[in-house]
């Protein structure tokens, strides 16, 4: 078994579960799984629990059958062999899989009426077809199907058979699906506007470019090999920082266990990191557009959707990789190779000053940087969390890929609610809500969460020339709370504070959380969408840590019709000072689409930041060694004074 119960499943242990299951009379021929994960212990078990002690291993099953369609959860001891939970889900439907997207596309090819409605629009070569399946929310599912699994399908087509196919859409077709017996459910037919004659292929071969030949090669090197280890328990070190890094199919990559590591002291940052949601909606409420709103964690699986890395291209450096191992439909393990990047960057100057006796000090920054990519159809996702040498944490997301676009009828104008990018083709308004899950532990679980304003001081007495800025902490009592938003005016930043530990100066040692790239959500608020999933609505939430709230859209979103999540957790109005608190960050893209986007996106990077403040009694960076002589050397003394 593995030395620590966060460890990934590895493949002996997804086969273990089989055994189990297959073994106690679980499974059926017609059962399939929709995804296999570590059944994490609780959090104060795994605070509690030192090396040398018993591992608990449990795997956490979600499986349906096609035949009545029933959902269950099943929880396997694999140390012991046994099933200790498996329970019918009345009313889920679970997330898909990427096993059933082959498999629609391939069965619907051989549908007659999928022919004939092809035929009808002049295109007979189905090997450039492509059929995507999406799921459905309730509200807009046909009624008479809603006790299926249902899907409704996409249809692109390719020009050449290595072509862009988002670049060719089948306007105004649709198909609906039962996704459990291929059953072709209804042909729908909209306004069938002719293909555009658009610019759309981005392959070299396919490109009336020639490629550029005035960038000289990059080379980054290590001659004495990284400054990071990573143990066989999943642990990866470096400079000061621990953080156990771990791999589920919803999620992707988790970051366990997060902390500073300062001599012989171990000092807590965060217990669990990662997303927990991913919400795309499209504005645009025409006939091609009307339903498509994507759920890219809960419905599919980041996951699932990852892609392996290749070093040079995704990854640049002295590169180690990590392999992934997940589940098909089935439950048998397989391996994404080179799932996860793990390399240090130059980040340029961390801290410097020229003084005009001493002279120049300075120090380079540089950054640990894990990361790994998820290709969402024609969507591609790269995921960044970097640790930096002054305690900053930072999550990027690169969104770069392919849009989804659309054509319009000669002579008609181009819809207000999006944008044209090439001839007769316009792309939609859309936007990317991403919901990060940070069950933050500064020196340990228990603290309380500030929402810190800056203002204006009145102009008086002690305030003659109206300069002074001061700043007001208030803390998030109780999750009647819970729900917050930015606020640029006020330039607002959220606390975690130990409640338990104070700095060299007093202060409750903490982070703040930075939020540069929220977006608001601009829905009715009766709109179907956004009744799905309300914690869009806010920008950060404040909840009380429990072990099993961790999917904000509810545990299983697929086909919802409302909030199984955040508004349930905070209906008791559990109180939030001095607990085990867990911060909920909404952050995302808001794409107005551009031509410059077309026909594939330049990457479109959003961040936030965890930044120690009062954490450390002073700058942590100083003892950072100055940069070696082959690399600079020192300027001119003098300098203006500031």
């Amino acid at each position: 078994m593995p030395a620590h119960p966060l460890a990934p499943l590895e493949a002996q242990e997804f086969r273990r579960n089989l055994e189990v299951l297959r073994a106690a009379g679980r499974l059926t021929p017609t059962t399939r799984f929709a995804g296999v994960a570590l059944d994490e212990p609780p959090k104060a078990r795994v605070r509690e629990w030192r090396p040398g002690e018993a591992v608990p291993r449990r795997a956490r099953s979600i499986l349906w059958d096609r035949a009545d369609n029933r959902t269950s959860e099943s929880v396997v001891d694999l140390v012991a062999g046994t099933v200790e939970r498996f329970d019918h889900l009345p009313g889920v439907t679970p997330n898909f899989t990427l096993d059933e997207f082959h498999e629609v596309e391939q069965a619907l090819k051989a549908e007659p009426r999928v022919v004939a409605a092809l035929a009808a629009r002049g295109i007979t070569d189905l090997d450039l077809v492509l059929l995507d399946t999406w799921t459905y929310g309730a509200a807009v599912m046909p009624p008479q199907w809603r006790d299926r699994r249902l899907g409704w399908v996409d249809v692109w087509r390719r020009g050449t058979p290595d072509g862009n196919p988002y670049a060719h859409p089948v306007s105004g077709l649709k198909f609906v699906v039962d996704v459990n017996t291929f059953e072709l459910l209804d042909v729908e037919e909209g306004p069938a506007v002719p293909d555009a004659a658009t610019r759309g292929e981005y392959l070299p071969s396919l490109l009336d470019l020639e490629p550029r030949d005035d960038l000289r090669p990059l080379e980054i090197t290590q001659p004495e090999g990284p400054s990071f280890t990573i143990g066989d328990d999943g642990e990866l070190r470096w400079a000061n920082w621990s953080v156990r890094l771990g791999f589920t199919h919803r999620e992707g990559l988790v970051l366990h266990q997060l902390a500073w590591v300062d001599g012989s002291e171990r000092r807590e940052i965060g217990y669990r990191l990662s997303f927990a949601e991913m919400v795309v909606p499209y504005r645009d409420p025409s006939f091609d557009h009307r339903r498509r709103t994507a759920y890219d964690i809960g419905e599919w699986g980041l996951g699932y959707m990852t892609t392996s890395l290749e070093l040079g291209c995704d990854c640049l450096g002295e590169i180690r990789y990590l392999d992934a191992v997940l589940t098909d439909s089935r439950g048998e393990p397989y391996t994404v190779p080179q799932a996860i990047c793990l390399h240090e960057e130059d980040d340029a100057v961390l801290w410097k000053h020229v003084d005009e006796r001493s002279g120049a000090q300075v120090r380079r920054s540089r950054r640990m940087v894990v990361s790994f990519h998820a290709t969402v159809a024609n969507y591609e996702y790269l995921v960044y969390w970097r640790l930096y040498l002054d305690g900053t944490v930072e999550c990027e997301v690169r969104a770069t890929g392919i849009m989804v676009t659309t054509p319009i009828a000669a002579g008609d104008p181009t819809p207000a609610t999006g944008t044209l990018v090439d001839e007769r083709t316009y792309a939609p308004i859309h936007q990317h809500f991403l919901v990060a899950r940070l069950d933050l532990d500064v020196d340990g679980p228990h603290g309380t969460v500030h929402e810190v304003d800056s203002h204006v001081v009145p102009t008086g007495p002690d305030n003659p020339h109206g300069l002074a800025v001061a700043t007001t902490s208030t803390p998030i009592r109780s999750e009647r709370e819970a729900g917050r938003d930015v606020d640029r005016q006020k330039q607002r930043v959220w606390k975690v504070t130990s409640t338990r530990r104070t700095n060299a100066w007093g202060t409750p040692t903490a982070y703040k959380l930075l939020t540069p790239d929220a977006i608001p959500h601009l829905f009715a608020p009766d709109a179907p969408q956004f009744l799905r999933a309300p914690v869009i609505g806010h920008d950060v939430w404040v909840t009380r840590h429990h072990d099993d709230e961790l999917w904000p859209a509810g545990d299983h979103p697929t086909q919802s019709e409302q909030d199984l999540g955040m508004t349930r957790w905070i209906a008791d109005d559990e109180p939030l000072e001095d607990t085990d608190v867990v911060l909920w960050h909404v952050f995302g893209i808001h794409h107005v689409p551009r031509p410059e986007d077309w026909p594939v996106m330049p990457s479109d990077a959003v961040r936030f930041r965890l930044a120690p403040a009062g954490f450390f009694d002073r700058n942590p960076a100083l003892d950072l060694p100055e940069p070696p002589p082959a690399h600079c050397h020192r300027p001119p003394t003098g300098g203006k004074k500031n």
